[in-house]
């Protein structure tokens, strides 16, 4: 019941996040940088950071540990087309590396790995936390 709860949690967020982001969307004039706009309850590090491309069930998984961690998520890396790594998923769009402000890294974890439809999940010394809808897998590099 928990699991089924938390599935329309995290669409109820997408839904609702992709009808506000629209509305404004009208209201704003719109330039040509939709890929660096967010799409979602995230923010970016930089305008750099590149989501536009993020599939719906990323933006869940985004949107789910924003509910469960009541902290909008800031993405610091998202779609890499140069990831040095053939196999990263940043070149696919299907990752995002991101840190949560105000939240432990601990908590970050523990509500990606709740998150339904979460693949990868790997943590980093500097804080970033890396999440994506690959296969599932756990890794610590420090």
């Amino acid at each position: 019941m928990h699991n089924a709860y938390s599935i329309a949690l995290a669409g109820l967020f997408t839904l609702s996040s992709a009808a506000t982001g629209q509305t404004q969307m009208n209201k704003r004039p719109h330039f040509g940088l939709a890929r660096h706009s967010p799409s979602g309850p995230y923010s970016m590090q930089t305008t750099k950071v590149s989501t536009g491309c993020f599939p719906a069930k990323l933006q869940a998984i985004l949107s789910y540990i924003a509910s469960q961690t009541r902290h909008d998520p800031m993405v610091t890396s998202g779609f890499r087309p140069h990831a040095s790594r053939s196999g990263s998923l940043h070149r696919r769009c299907m990752a995002a590396d991101i840190r949560v402000p105000g939240v432990s890294e601990r908590a970050v974890v523990s509500a990606a790995q709740r998150a339904p439809g979460i693949g990868g999940i790997g943590t980093y010394c500097n804080g970033i936390i890396h999440v994506d809808i690959g296969p599932s897998r756990r890794w610590i590099h420090c």
